[in-house]
């Protein structure tokens, strides 16, 4: 595994300890379809929650929120539509949300949870 694919798993790891912390409770991890993949699903009550893990250490570039921009949005519908559509009926007619987890280090104190970060 490399340096890169190690760091994406433990932000995602600390991204989904931080969650469950909050009362969410990880559905699924590191979802993959051909044209998108979903870092983790989630519940929180009712509401089923997409997450989109994100690191930056450097902030030139806006930071690791920024970098969830309207063509990675398209990606994350359509792989969140995949997972919908493979669990069913009861999972299409919840509602859901797209939530992103910024992290400047690998540390909870770097998190930045930003809930309903954009619409289907």
């Amino acid at each position: 595994m490399s340096t890169r694919a190690q760091h994406g798993a433990a932000a995602e790891q600390l991204a989904a300890r931080f969650l469950e912390s909050k009362g969410l409770r990880v559905l699924g991890r590191n979802l993959r379809w051909r044209d998108g993949e979903l870092d983790l699903v989630c519940e929180h009550g009712d509401t089923l929650v997409f997450v989109e893990v994100r690191m930056r250490r450097d902030g030139r570039f806006g930071g690791a929120a920024a970098s969830v921009g309207p063509v990675k949005q398209a990606r994350l519908i359509r792989a969140a539509q995949h997972w919908l559509a493979e669990q069913g009926r009861r999972a299409q007619a919840r509602p859901a949300r797209f939530d992103v987890i910024a992290l400047s280090a690998l540390d909870a104190a770097s998190i930045d949870w930003i809930r309903d970060a954009f619409g289907l």
